[in-house]
């Protein structure tokens, strides 16, 4: 089974906020997800984003596939640094 940490849109139409989820890859994005990992709002200046980074690098030490965006993310907080390194 292959896991993704990819975002899930939440929020009203033209609105958008997005959950950080842990999924199945074969789920729809805004479907059935595994564990909530963090919150991302583009909609503020700067835009807001909270990841709890404990449970991001084990799920990445446990083999979870990021998508681009959410590396992307990652690397905006520090975080992909942290679990690159160690």
């Amino acid at each position: 089974m292959a896991i993704k940490i990819r975002l899930r849109r939440i929020g009203a139409k033209k609105k958008p906020i997005y959950r950080m989820v842990v999924a199945d890859a074969r789920s729809p994005r805004d479907g059935r997800f595994i564990e909530m990992v963090g919150h991302y709002n583009p909609l503020v200046n700067p835009p807001q984003i909270t990841v709890n980074e404990e449970r991001v690098g084990q799920w990445l030490k446990w083999g979870a596939q990021p998508t681009e965006t959410v590396k992307s993310l990652l690397a905006r907080v520090g975080v992909w640094q942290k679990v690159a390194s160690g």
